[in-house]
């Protein structure tokens, strides 16, 4: 496991999902304040997407396009960071960059996944600018990108594998009795999964008591209800990634 302070907090880790937003009158998902929300409720961690405007600015936005939150139709790989703050989110918020985050929230730890490729140098840069690879987790859905932002950094950083990662992991454990685990899993230092994928199922002990004699931590997404959060706890997994933070930060 890389040797950062990013998993210092105790288990589990309570990762809030784009923040916390649930019920809280005027606050946008994946801002600011919703990180200062669910940090308040007990978040130990901030789950969050980068995307990349024109102008090179790594954002913290999850969709590609505004037409979801802002309903406008531009993708924001087409506009400037000045032209993307120009618009409000549902509840008047901002988007925020990566930097303006690292440097308002000195202390967060943020579990990145980075959306595209346009997006992975301007998210190492805002790392690296803020001296902030004990804070981060580096992912994406996409393995190239991963790997390009972890050549990229100077400093290693936590890293989950992306899910062609899972899927050979899984398969390793499921019908290889194991064989080829440790070189599957080198490098890496969580998988960050849904119950199921399809037809297969992560949420199981077997498997996730295979991943811990590897040293790599389980989460979950997302998960929001509290019998849920308990059997997978109970079932080994090291974190919970949650629209509710407030009602798993008190498990």
């Amino acid at each position: 496991m890389t040797k950062t302070n990013y998993f210092k907090p105790p288990i589990p880790r309570v990762f809030a999902h784009r923040g916390f937003n649930y019920l809280v009158p005027g606050v946008d998902e994946n801002t600011i304040m919703s990180f200062r929300t669910a940090l308040d409720q007990g978040a130990t961690h901030i789950e969050t997407d980068t995307q990349a405007t024109l102008d090179g600015i790594a954002v913290l936005f999850h969709d590609a396009t505004l037409l979801r939150l802002m309903s406008v139709d531009a993708k924001v790989s087409e506009l400037t960071f000045a032209q993307l703050s120009s618009y409000s989110l549902p509840n008047g918020g901002k988007v925020p960059s990566l930097d303006q985050v690292l440097r308002e929230l000195p202390k967060v730890r943020l579990n990145i996944d980075i959306k595209s490729a346009k997006a992975v140098a301007p998210t190492v840069r805002a790392i690296e600018v803020n001296d902030a690879h004990d804070r981060v987790l580096v992912s994406s859905f996409s393995k190239s990108n991963r790997k390009h932002a972890l050549a990229l950094l100077t400093t290693p950083v936590v890293t989950s594998g992306s899910m062609a990662d899972v899927l050979k992991i899984w398969l390793a454990h499921k019908f290889l009795g194991g064989l080829g685990l440790k070189a599957l899993t080198k490098g890496l230092d969580a998988l960050q999964l849904p119950c199921n994928y399809g037809p297969i199922l992560f949420a199981q002990k077997k498997f996730i008591a295979a991943m811990a004699a590897n040293n790599i931590e389980v989460h979950f997404w997302t998960i929001n209800e509290v019998e849920q959060m308990r059997e997978l706890l109970s079932m080994g997994a090291s974190g919970i990634v949650t629209d509710r933070c407030d009602l798993a930060s008190k498990l």
